[in-house]
């Protein structure tokens, strides 16, 4: 990572009023930006709905110099990720992967205009080490893994699109470790989890140390990268 210039002038959050989501939004408002947020609590935005997220996303006003989109779902409301192939259920796995891979492409498809040509600007996606193919060494939680995995391509392709038109740009994916949100309480285990507060510091300080080398690849919150 090196020293880059975001302005972080005007940002954007995608998923607000999550756990991660307000810590970042936090985070940039105590470092002087003017944070924007969309989310599905204080605005309706449904990332499934194709006409939900060109609604609202048409009705921001740019250029943001930082977006940071923080949608997505372990399972479906009142579900658990699967433990085994055997219980994956075909609606469940769809829903998963609408709100995690196809939500954010959605997001992202709408950028472009969004986004400064004339100077830097960073796309962080929060995605999770558990998308990693490579990295999978114990099986389960297959609806989440692949949409991760999918997510992942997604933000690959998004970047190499807008490498043609926002030659300063970045996108990445990240992974933020194990926060403390209730989106991981049930599931924590005896990982070791990190509060919303340092975690989105370390995210924030992360997509600001990108330069455009880096843009499509996938990195976790101490800035080094996982592997696909």
């Amino acid at each position: 990572m090196g020293a880059r210039s975001v302005a972080m002038e005007k940002a954007l959050i995608i998923g607000a009023s999550g756990g991660i989501g307000t810590a970042v939004a936090q985070e940039l408002a105590e470092r002087g930006a003017i944070v924007t947020g969309l989310s599905r609590r204080e605005d309706g935005l449904d990332v499934t709905d194709p006409a939900s997220v060109a609604r609202l996303m048409s009705g921001l006003v740019g250029p943001f110099d930082f977006v940071f989109i923080a949608v997505g779902v372990l399972a479906p409301e009142g579900g658990a990720p699967e433990k085994s192939l055997a219980a994956v259920e075909a609606d469940a796995m769809a829903h998963v992967m609408a709100v995690n891979a196809i939500g954010p492409a959605l997001v992202l498809a709408q950028l472009g205009r969004l986004l400064p040509k004339d100077r830097a600007c960073v796309v962080g996606v929060l995605s999770a080490r558990v998308g990693s193919i490579g990295d999978n060494q114990i099986g389960g939680w297959h609806s989440y893994r692949a949409s991760k995995a999918a997510l992942n391509q997604i933000v690959h392709g998004a970047a190499i699109e807008l490498r043609r038109s926002h030659k300063k740009s970045v996108c990445v994916a990240l992974h933020p470790g194990t926060v403390a949100t209730s989106f991981s309480a049930d599931y924590a285990g005896r990982h070791a989890t990190v509060m919303p507060d340092l975690a989105a510091r370390n995210l924030v300080n992360v997509m600001i140390g990108l330069t455009p080398a880096h843009s499509g690849g996938f990195f976790d919150y101490a800035g080094q990268r996982v592997t696909w």
